[in-house]
């Protein structure tokens, strides 16, 4: 239960899944540091370092976390790594004696980070994918229904509904590949003591032993380590996955604010799911607001930001490291992960339930979609014998004249203008400009693109899954 009565983050209660948001505990920090600890006596064990009444000690209580006990020794050290070696070591009085033999505190804590991101990754991967799988079956039912697409906020040529939802697609798959390429690459600092030269591990465990050393506890941890580190692992490494994060924000980003613009009544083309008993407004009642869409665009607005942070961390650590990043990450990891997990599963919501007003679309079509036949007629009447110029003009003064009456609110008339213009008739017969003009025929190369994209991504998704 949450104490309400201190500042708590919305991330804490509000925002992210419950698995990522115990990844990121207090508690599933400790019990990995717990592990790491572990685990180097394992190696050293192994190595003939440790005992192995030394090492079941240790593992008989590396679950039996107490922060109590914990804050409690940090309020005299100030020292929260030392704080959790003291707790433990008290826990295990045999095991306790060779606790952290070797190491320095962020072999604990970057190694730690490092564990948490990637299996941070494997939470948001998986969510992203059915993400794709949505857009992939919208993409092939949708490749050949034409809408009328907007350029500057204006109706412009005629597209398709599959073509709209592949530009997303295109986003958010190569988000997918670098996501996953990051996940496979990512890299911890390892062991190598005070400032990266492993001098402590010699120490301990003797030159000729640390290759197996390293190799050992590379491949009990499930993660490749850097060859070159200071005190830290780099610090770039946080910037790229904030980066590749703060991308896949961009993309939802756009996503969600096209929705809103669709969901507009003057458009209404799309709407996002809206509940029976939902309230889209405290004054008007009859409004219904597009809430989830507005809080994607909101929490990758947020996130956008944390990749600044990251490269000042990278670019301002000097030497062999500074303690000027360690708090600002305490904030920007775990909540760069969160909030794309909140907008990951906002943004499946949405599109699981997504309403796709066809008859509206349609009536949008029809209004507006017949301006893009103009450039056909255009080129049709050069070719049989009519001036470029001259046509050009004519063509201009029935569109601005079929753009008036819209405006006073009747239909759209540029057809019948173009149909009886004397200048296009000395060209055209009535039925090639009718031809011309039907728009649902000028989609171009749209349905065969999204289909493509969308059979690329089902491939590529069951080859990973398989």
């Amino acid at each position: 239960m949450h104490n309400f009565d201190q500042y708590l983050s919305p991330l804490s209660w509000r925002y992210g899944s419950p698995e990522m948001r115990a990844l990121w505990s207090e508690v599933e920090k400790l019990k990995t540091w717990r592990a790491i600890w572990v685990t180097l006596a394992q190696v050293q064990h192994e190595l003939g370092f440790v005992t192995e009444e030394q090492l079941s000690d240790l593992r008989k209580n590396a679950e039996h976390i107490d922060i109590a006990r914990t804050q409690e020794i940090e309020q005299e050290t100030r020292h929260d790594v030392m704080a959790e070696i003291k707790c433990f070591a008290e826990q295990s009085p045999i095991g306790g004696r060779i606790l952290h033999l070797g190491a320095t505190s962020t072999d604990v804590k970057d190694n730690t980070y490092a564990l948490l991101m990637k299996r941070a990754l494997s939470i948001l991967l998986p969510k992203l994918s059915l993400i794709l799988n949505e857009l992939a079956g919208k993409m092939e039912a949708y490749a050949d229904f034409p809408i009328v697409a907007f350029t500057h906020l204006q109706p412009a040529e005629p597209s398709t509904l599959g073509y709209r939802f592949a530009v997303y697609a295109q986003d958010l798959f190569e988000d997918w590949k670098q996501l996953t390429a990051l996940q496979h690459s990512l890299r911890a600092k390892g062991f190598k003591g005070a400032v990266g030269t492993s001098a402590s591990y010699i120490e301990v465990l003797g030159k000729e032993n640390l290759p197996q050393f390293d190799l050992r506890m590379s491949e009990l941890l499930g993660i490749e380590f850097y060859e070159v580190s200071t005190q830290t692992y780099p610090r770039k490494q946080d910037f790229q996955v904030l980066s590749a994060l703060a991308s896949l924000g961009a993309s939802l980003y756009k996503f969600a604010f096209d929705l809103r613009l669709l969901q507009s009544p003057v458009i209404f083309e799309w709407s996002e799911p809206f509940g029976k008993k939902q309230i889209g407004s405290s004054a008007m009642p009859f409004k219904k607001n597009p809430i989830n869409a507005e809080k994607i665009d909101s929490l990758a607005r947020q996130l956008a930001k944390y990749p600044q942070v990251a490269w000042d961390n990278a670019a301002h650590s000097l030497l062999e490291r500074t303690l000027d990043d360690s708090a600002n990450r305490r904030i920007i990891l775990p909540e760069s992960f969160l909030i794309c997990d909140e907008i990951l599963e906002t943004s499946l919501k949405i599109l699981r339930g997504l309403q796709i007003h066809e008859a509206q679309i349609r009536r949008n079509f029809n209004q507006y979609a017949v301006f893009a036949g103009v450039e056909k007629v255009l080129m049709a009447a050069v070719k049989s014998g009519g001036s470029r110029q001259e046509i050009h003009e004519t063509l201009r003064k029935n569109s601005v004249a079929a753009w008036e009456e819209m405006q006073n609110g009747k239909p759209n008339p540029l057809q019948k203008y173009l149909t009886t213009d004397p200048d296009l008739q000395k060209y055209l017969t009535l039925d090639e400009i009718e031809q011309y003009l039907e728009p649902a025929d000028y989609v171009g190369m749209a349905p065969d693109k999204a289909k493509k994209l969308a059979k690329e991504i089902k491939i590529t998704l069951n080859d990973r899954e398989g």
